[in-house]
């Protein structure tokens, strides 16, 4: 090319030369000029033919943001696994778009409000998939018209995914299931018996005698294991609640909805879609936790939060300093379980003879705005692989749906994170069959207005004793029907 462009030059400046000469001089220029430019352009190569797009190709983008694989550290693993998708597959280019957490919301609702949405969205939660309600397509005709095997997974986890009146949003990829964990340091310090090793076992006091492991038992286990600075429990007359230096109980890091699911599942919606609710259990649930601030003193009310015995990266549970909390898989790490005491895994009590686990699990949902849902569901099935979805899991720290890669994965987790503990996850695993549903993460209407009021109502019980809590919950459910008529009028 640069060749060629020499051969233009020399012609351009031979015919300037040519008005300023004689012809004779003239006739010698432009003989020299074409024997040069003869000479080059023998050199100049052909150039290659460029290969048109054939048109086949078909862009999927994938959008991670709203759960796990938004931080830096994910993103060279994700983008292998990108590669080796494109690397197998000549028809489908997938390409892959990590928005940072703090935005993705945002930038998901700008993107599908433009008719610009992705193809495929995760992993994502309940949260983050009821965010946008409405938004997600039933792969049921997809499952079916591939011959999708879903036989590798529970059926109980993949009904979770199956939303009545939008159908099924979406396949198992990563559950976390809760269940208790205790510090057994703790329980061997006070001569406790530890918590049932499985469901359906009763809890078998230091005595020998049994009770039901229900929540009549976990408080008064937890009032056991609470202790002042001067080693009284919270059992014995003599015990200063000013001065709780341990413990027993709590339900850590969760919100009103995933408290009253420890009693059992429900909604702040009644069956009519319309109708604001309170279910009985999230309001026994409530009052057992309130007394448990303020009455019973076996759970860190919200003064207590603040207290420096309980600082720690892993929360209350991980400073040491209490004996029981009601949790998911995802805590079940180093980050928060950092080899400071030793600790083990039991079940979930039950309320009235029922048992709720609630649940959080990560799925890959596929936008209804997608113009390619075949080519985004031969995605989400390379995603959910067996030979992929290890890739994944290991990526985003979370546990298999898949019933063929858990007992393996588990145990190497367990070896790997907690060295030389043996620890209980057949009672982690059997959880599952407990998931809530539905789920308490589940849309509301006007989710983020519901959702900034009834975390008021909570901060307010957390913080003042003394309250007429069922005067409370019915001034919140008046106020959550308010939030729910307004939405409705304005998205009849």
């Amino acid at each position: 090319m640069r060749k060629l462009l020499y051969v233009i030059s020399i012609l351009i400046v031979a015919s300037m030369l040519f008005t300023a000469c004689s012809p004779a001089v003239q006739e010698e220029v432009e003989e020299a000029a074409e024997e040069i430019a003869e000479e080059v352009v023998e050199e100049v190569e052909e150039p290659e033919e460029v290969e048109e797009p054939s048109g086949d190709v078909v862009e999927i983008r994938w959008f991670v943001g709203l759960g796990a694989g938004s931080d830096a550290g994910t993103f060279e693993a994700q983008q292998a696994v990108v590669d080796g998708f494109n690397a197998t597959h000549d028809d489908i280019e997938l390409i892959l778009e990590i928005v940072d957490n703090e935005v993705a919301y945002d930038t998901l609702a700008t993107q599908i409000a433009a008719g610009n949405a992705p193809d495929i969205v995760g992993p994502v939660g309940v949260r983050g998939r009821d965010t946008f309600y409405g938004a997600w397509l039933d792969l049921q005709p997809l499952i079916e018209s591939t011959g999708y095997d879903l036989s590798d997974f529970d059926p109980a986890l993949v009904d979770f995914y199956n939303i009545e009146g939008q159908g099924q949003l979406g396949i198992p990829f990563a559950s976390y299931p809760s269940f208790m964990i205790f510090n057994k340091d703790l329980f061997d310090e006070a001569g406790a018996a530890y918590p049932p090793a499985a469901y359906g076992e009763p809890y078998v006091w230091a005595d020998g005698t049994e009770a039901e492991w229900n929540m009549d038992t976990l408080k008064e286990l937890s009032m056991f294991m609470t202790v002042d600075a001067s080693g009284n429990d919270a059992t014995m007359e003599e015990f200063d609640p000013a001065n709780i230096v341990q413990f027993g109980f709590q339900n850590q890091w969760t919100d009103p909805r995933g408290i009253g699911t420890f009693f059992g599942a429900g909604s702040f919606l009644e069956d009519d879609g319309v109708t604001a609710q309170i279910p009985e259990e999230w309001q026994a649930a409530w009052k057992w936790t309130y007394d448990g601030w303020w009455t019973d003193w076996f759970i860190p009310n919200g003064p207590y939060g603040g207290a420096e015995f309980l600082q720690h990266g892993g929360g209350p549970f991980g400073s040491g300093n209490l004996a029981m909390v009601h949790i998911h898989t995802w805590y079940a790490a180093p980050w928060a379980l950092d080899g400071s005491f030793v600790f083990d895994f039991a079940a979930t009590p039950s309320y009235n003879g029922t048992v709720t686990s609630k649940m959080h699990a990560d799925t890959f949902g596929i936008p209804k705005g997608t113009d390619n849902p075949e080519e985004a569901f031969t995605v989400l099935a390379y995603l959910l692989s067996p030979e992929i979805a290890p890739q994944l899991l290991t990526i985003y720290g979370a546990q298999p749906a898949r019933l063929s890669l858990q007992e393996g994965y588990l145990d190497t987790y367990s070896e790997t994170n907690f060295p030389g503990m043996d620890l209980n996850w057949d009672v982690v695993v059997a959880s599952t069959a407990y998931a809530d549903n539905p789920n308490h993460e589940a849309w509301m209407p006007s989710f983020l207005e519901t959702t900034d009021r009834y975390n008021e109502f909570w901060n307010y019980l957390a913080n003042t004793p003394d309250l007429d809590v069922d005067a409370e919950i019915e001034a919140l459910r008046e106020d959550l029907q308010g939030i729910f008529d307004a939405y409705f009028e304005a998205n009849p």
